[in-house]
Formats: structure tokens, sequence, C-alpha cells
């Protein structure tokens, strides 16, 4: 993953550790005073909030120790590979669109970043600038020209 990838996962760990978790134990308790706890849907909720947080704490825990962060500043070159931001131009539309191919965690096609697992970042990887290829999408084959690629 990239280093902006893996400090958004660790500070979203610190934030479910030393916020949330502290906020979720005040309301069990909260819960608790209110007596009968086998017929208490608050206290219920609680608990089922702590438990998907204690889960959401675990899996991050686990992603930040498998992490294997790739300083992208530090790559150059022209041919395509994790980190780059490719410019695609679709042959059939002459639609520009800009992909950087990121982790799997931090795949977010809405700010432009597509995991190196997807199809399209697939069919990219090891291309040039310059480079036509066809990418199998749902909806069908997509041709797309390489125009730039960069690295930021």
């Amino acid at each position: 993953m990239t280093s902006v990838g893996y400090a958004a996962l660790s500070n979203e760990l610190k934030q479910r550790q030393s916020v949330d978790r502290p906020r979720i134990i005040q309301h069990i308790a909260e819960a608790r005073s209110h007596g009968d706890l086998s017929e208490n849907a608050e206290y219920h909720a609680a608990k089922e909030e702590q438990s998907h947080n204690e889960g959401r704490i675990a899996e991050l825990e686990d992603k930040l120790a498998r992490a294997d962060v790739i300083d992208i500043s530090k790559l150059s070159g022209d041919t395509i590979k994790f980190g780059a931001t490719v410019t695609l131009v679709d042959e059939d539309t002459e639609k520009k669109q800009v992909w950087q191919i990121v982790g799997e965690v931090e795949a977010d096609a809405k700010k432009g970043k597509i995991s190196i697992t997807s199809p399209l970042a697939r069919a990219l990887i090891g291309k040039t600038k310059g480079a036509s290829v066809e990418v199998n999408t749902p909806g069908g084959a997509k041709a797309y020209e390489i125009t730039k690629v960069e690295w930021r």
C-alpha cells in the first residue's frame, strides 16, 4: 500500500481505540444501570456496536502489521506498475480518465484510485505511454489508449 493509505488506516485505528472504544464502554455502563439486561435494547445495541468496533480494530491491526508500504515518490519510469497515475482515453468515446493504481484497502473509484487487482489495473501493468489496452468490463470490452504515466 502507499504511505497515504497506511496513514489513513493508522488514523482510523487510533480513532477507534482512543475515542470510539471509551465512548462505547460509557454507553454500555449507562445502559447497564437501567436494570434488567435481558430486555434492555439500549444495552444490546451498545454491545453490538462494541463487537463491530473491536472486530474492525482487529482487522486494522492485522492489515497494518502485514502492510508493505511503498513510497511512490521514489518510483519512476515509463512502465506502469503499482503507484503509477495513468491517464487513459476511451477509444470509443474519447473520454479522458485518470487513475492511480493502489493497494486493495485504499481503492476508491470516486477518488480516482483503483486496486492493483482490478481488471483495469491488471490490463495496464507493464504497459507504457502510447499503448492500447482492452479491458473486459461488466458492460463489455472497452479499449483505452494510455496517454500519460506519472508518479505523484
